[in-house]
Parts: structure tokens; sequence; C-alpha cells
């Protein structure tokens, strides 16, 4: 039957005597149709019978041959059967093989067990399809249907091969990992000497297990391989069941936290235990002489004070590398902590060979180390593709900001950032109902210094962090301080994405849960949309557990960030604030308002006009439906002294709006 080919008609799906076929092929299928033994012809590119005797659809419980050739049989096709069914095509077409398995149908949904062969068949146009004849129609034991479906289905991969190690069977799992060509046991192993021993233990003792690099069809993998001597059950001689198991992803785990437990995470140096441990076995295994060096950094401190701890990491990272390059394989270095460097010299020369490292080791030390870093910097700055050659003026700039990281540090230490409040005004009754928290740098020296001459060094130098303590835990107590007063007053606090990522915010939050008279929602917690950019489900989870605490959350600068409609409303907002640069471009920016109102009243959220700066823009806001505002129209940020003169015996009321319009920072 294999040399027969098929051609659908135009009407019809299955052929006939009408199809066009030669008469020869036409007898052959008509007596195929005589045959009481279920026969079909299926079409694996596209998953649909296109000939079948009586017999067949009877058995696929069809009407008749019309219908189950209209059957798209890809529908719950498990990928398991499909990869087995293109298994089935390869081989018909590659070694004209002929298969007999037990298969259980599903005409209808109805689990129906049959013996079937298999054999190639080409369409009209070459394409090979599958000719299908059931063997028997007896039923097999439950076990053993059960059995053939786990062996197609599973992704273990089993084998058999001739002791002398022809391939004599392959489950669908190891057919679709095994390389075109690798039909000999040998071939899985990259290693000949893993193959050597497990063959040399299938002669002692029966069996052999081991994890090792395999050849597949996507490259080298690691297997866990089980290996038994047993006998063919066709031939009855002996012959070896392979089981291979995929255990890549867990190997490569294994070796890395192997290598995190020796590792120092910073220089890639071995840490202080690996060091300590190895030190112990040289000195008792080692016959020849050994020499232990010990290093560290030459005014650390300073670099981490005044330069920023990320340039700090970056001169250990350098001066490892260095130190690295003048070592022999056999040779050992460790950091065991801070600057402080050790090398264990393994099966050392003579003195003179130790001292004339220890000069390379000193003339390698002292080479510069941070120009180019600084021109790499300044690259960045610049923006993208860009090419930066260090200068002095380069230099200079560099030099300047040093100093100014190492004042914000001193300011941090001797609590120089204080908070000035900016009044968030209700548009329907003008009263002050909220204020924003923004944080001022008092210097003793220099005055006031306002936030964008600090923050981005902080961001980047990661101080942030410990200046978003200092800002959170001021808020925090002003907000207490006022309900305590009896001062219905909210209070709004910035939340940096570094601060957020962290796990000391939710310790500080819970803590100040803690005291006597926590303000609930009172406070408010304000972080920019970058900050729900990630895992969303974790994201929603921490924020949720913020509001249960009886914190507000609201979303910063809405618009220019990174904003997901289809998964906004799953996050607890209670406020959106609308950026200023929208509130800047009114009347023109009106649509974009008119969404982000319209979406905040969706999520049950308050809407917040940032940067009101004219009458204009107050009463387009206030037409237009929004709730809340702020910005100089009304106030600028203030001290709190100033802030206070305002208060009543209830609330902050705002003063009559001023005239005068300012193009100031709200921040």
């Amino acid at each position: 039957m294999k040399n027969i080919r098929i051609e659908p008609s135009s009407t019809s799906l299955c052929p006939g005597p009408a199809t066009g076929l030669d008469t020869a092929v036409q007898d052959r299928f008509s007596l195929i149709r005589r045959l009481k033994a279920p026969v079909w012809v299926f079409d694996i590119d596209n998953s649909r019978i296109v000939f079948a005797n009586a017999p067949a659809f009877t058995l696929w419980q069809a009407n008749d041959e019309q219908e189950l050739c209209a059957r798209d049989l890809s529908q719950n096709m498990s990928p398991a059967v499909k990869r087995r069914l293109q298994q089935y095509q390869v081989d018909f077409i590659e070694y004209d093989s002929v298969f007999t398995e037990r298969w259980t149908l599903y005409p209808n949904g109805q689990p129906t067990s049959v013996m079937v062969a298999y054999s190639g068949i080409r369409l009209d146009g070459g394409r090979m399809a599958m000719f299908c004849e059931v063997l028997d129609g007896s039923e097999a034991e439950p076990e053993n249907i059960r059995s053939a479906e786990a062996l197609l289905h599973t992704d273990v991969m089993i084998t058999q091969y001739a002791m002398d190690g022809d391939l004599l069977y392959m489950n669908p799992a190891a057919r679709n990992a095994a390389v075109g060509s690798q039909h000999v046991f040998s071939d899985i192993f990259m290693d000949r000497t893993d193959y050597d021993n497990v063959m040399l233990a299938i002669r002692n003792t029966g069996e052999h297990r081991l994890v090792t690099q395999a050849h597949t069809g996507i490259g080298a993998r690691w297997y866990d391989i089980s290996a038994k001597r047993c006998l063919d059950a066709v031939t009855g001689k002996p012959a070896i069941l392979v089981t291979a198991t995929d255990v890549s992803e867990l190997k490569v785990a294994k070796d890395k936290a192997r290598y995190l437990a020796d590792r120092d995470q910073l220089t890639g140096c071995y840490n202080r235990n690996y060091v300590q441990q190895h030190f112990e076995t040289l000195m008792t295994t080692n016959t020849g002489k050994c020499a232990l060096l010990y290093f560290d950094i030459d005014k650390f401190k300073t670099i981490n004070d005044e330069i920023g701890h990320e340039m700090g990491d970056i001169v250990l990272k350098k001066l490892a590398h260095r130190a690295r390059k003048l070592l022999r394989n056999k040779d050992l270095l460790g950091r065991l902590g801070g600057d402080e460097f050790v090398i264990l010299l393994n099966d050392a020369a003579s003195p003179d060979d130790i001292s004339n490292l220890i000069d390379e080791l000193q003339r390698a030390f002292g080479e510069p180390i941070r120009n180019a870093d600084i021109a790499l910097y300044v690259s960045k700055q610049s923006g993208r593709d860009q090419a930066t050659y260090f200068n002095e003026e380069i230099g200079a700039i560099d030099k300047e900001r040093r100093l100014i990281e190492a004042d914000i540090r001193r300011g941090i230490a001797h609590n120089e950032f204080i908070l000035h409040y900016q009044p968030r005004v209700h548009l329907q009754n003008g009263q002050t109902v909220s204020v924003e928290a923004l944080v001022r740098w008092e210097h003793p020296d220099r005055g006031l210094i306002m936030p964008d001459n600090f923050i981005p060094i902080c961001e980047e130098t990661g101080m942030i962090e410990d200046l978003g303590k200092i800002v959170l835990d001021i808020g925090c107590k002003q907000a207490l301080a006022w309900a305590n007063a009896g001062i219905d007053m909210g209070v709004s606090i910035n939340i940096s994405p570094r601060q957020f990522q962290g796990t000391q915010l939710m310790d500080a939050l819970k803590a100040f849960t803690k005291t006597p008279g926590f303000p609930r929602h009172k406070i408010e917690l304000e972080i920019t949309e970058n900050v729900l950019f990630g895992d969303h489900n974790k994201i929603a989870e921490k924020l949720q557990e913020i509001v249960e605490m009886g914190y507000r959350i609201a979303i910063d600068d809405f618009g220019t960030g990174y904003s997901n409609l289809s998964y906004i409303s799953r996050f607890p907002l209670d406020c959106i604030k609308i950026d200023k640069s929208f509130v800047s471009q009114l009347p023109v920016s009106g649509p974009i308002i008119q969404l982000i109102l319209t979406l905040a009243k969706q999520v049950g959220a308050t809407a917040v006009a940032e940067g009101v700066e004219t009458r204009a823009e107050y009463d387009w806001l206030l037409a237009e439906g929004c709730t809340q505002v702020q910005g100089y129209y009304f106030s600028k940020p203030v001290p709190l002294l100033q802030l206070q003169t305002s208060f009543d015996a209830n609330a902050i009321k705002t003063a009559a709006p001023s005239a005068k319009t300012s193009n100031a920072s709200n921040a």
C-alpha cells in the first residue's frame, strides 16, 4: 500500500471512485472497503482522515465516511501524540518503517483501545500520510492500556540496546530528544570514559547509574542515566535497558549553589570559609612548600566615604582581577571581607620568587583604576552610544561630584534634611485636606538646597534608601502629631522605587502601626508608575499588605511612566495624581486628563491634579469634575511653622487663590 497516492476531490476530503485516481488504485481501495477490519488513511500534516472503510467509520463512531473525513482531529490532541505522529512521518520517509502499536482512540470522547499497524502512504503532491489497519478488536487489560498511554506521554526517556550497542527500541520521549543519527548506545555520551564505566558495571554487576553530559537534538544536556542488563522480549538475547531524565536545570542550579557557597559574590574570589578549609587541607596533605600572602587596600574607607560604595566595589573587583592574572591555576585568591585579601601559593618556589610575585602585585595594584570609569560615567550621563575621553575637566567635575556625595552622606548622618509641605485642596469646598511632604536640605553653610540638586545623586549612589527612611520617619511622626492635636489632615510621602523594592520599608511601616494613636488612612505613600513594572502579582500583594496596615496608596506623575490600563485596576489605589506636564498643556491635553479622571472614577481612586498655576487651569479642572488639586496657584511648599499658622481647630483652610502665576517647580 505504500506506493498508492491519494488525491482528494474538490468537494470532499475523502477519496472515492470519482476522485481522479487511476483504475488500479481505485480497484485496490475498492477491495480495502470490503475488508472487515477497520482501515483508514490519516493526513498527518492536517490531522484529518482522508479515506476510511465502513468498519473504520463504525470504529470512529461516524455515520458515514464523509462525516468522519470532515472531523478536525487536532482538537484535544496532546503535544506528546502530535510529536509521536511527526516521528512516524519521518520514519516513513527515511526508513520506510512499519509500526505495530496499541493506541487508544477517542471517537466522540469515548476511549477505545486497538492494536494498529501503521505504514507510510503518499498523498497527491508527495506528502507522507499514514495507512492505519486495526489488527484485532480485542480489548486489552486496563493496566496494559494505561501502561501504553504512560509510555507515550512520559518525559522519561526509555531505550533498549543490544549488548553490542545497537538500538532496539526508543519510546517517544527518547526519540524526541535524540540526535537523528544516534542509533548506538555510545553515541549518547559526550565523555567516552562515562560510557566505558557504564559497560564495565553492566558486565560486572548488571546495572549502573550516573549523571553525564549527553548529545541531544538541542545540544549538550545533563542526563541522569540508569542502565540495567535485561533480556530482549523479542529475541530473548541479552540487552541493556536505559532510562534517562534530563536534569540540566537541576545540575546548573546545584553547580551555581556550590559556586555561591564557596565564592565572594562581589569579586568572585573564594570566601573566608572556603579559604580556611582549603588552608587546613593544604597544610595536612601538601608535602611541598606553601606560602600565604595577606594584603588590604590603603585608605579604602576614604574611597567609600568620598567616592561612594559603588566605586569602592569597582576598586575591589579590579584589584581582584589584576591579582588573579598573576597567579597560577593551582594558587588560590580569597577575600576575607571588606578590603582584606589572601593568596595561598601551592608548591611555592624560593623566597626570591615569592618576593618577585609581591613586587608584580604591587605594580599591578598601583596602576590607575578610576579614569576610565569616570569617562564611562560621563558617557552614560550624555546619552546612549557615546564615547568619552578622560581629561582634566572631566576629572575636576568628578572631584566636585565626589565632594557633593561626601557632603550628602554627612548631611544624612547629621539629620540636616527637613520637610516642606504643599497643601492639597478639595475643589468643591476649598479646604486643604492633605499635604505632600517634600524633602529639603538645610545645609549649614550653603543654606536651603532644593531636591533637584541632591536627589539624582542619592539615586545613583544608593543613598536614596537612607534619605527615604528619614523622610518616611519625619512624615509619619508629623501625621501622628496632627492626629493627636485633633487636626484632620492627611500626609502624602514619596517612596522611591529602590525604597519600595527593599525589605526595610515594610518593616518600618509595620513598626509605625504599633505606635499608640497610629493615624489610620491619614498617611499616603506616593509611588511612581515605574514601581508597578515587574511581577504584577507580587506587587499587588505588597500594596495590599500596605493598605491593610492602614496606609493609602497613590500613583504619582500618572501618565508619564509605565502605564498599562489592563492591570491598573488590580492594584489597591486610593489616589491617582495627574502629572503637571498635562496640566500645563491645557486645554490641548484635555482629552488625556479626561481619560485619567474617568479611569480614577472607575477604580474608585481620588484624582489629584498637580502643578496647577493659573486660574484657567483651575476653572477647567473644576468644570471637568477633578476632585483635588495642588500647585503654586494655591501655595508653594512651605516650612512646617508657616503651614501651621493657617491651622484652625479642625483643619487647615487655604487663603484665597492668588492671581499671580509662576513657572517655578512644584518640587
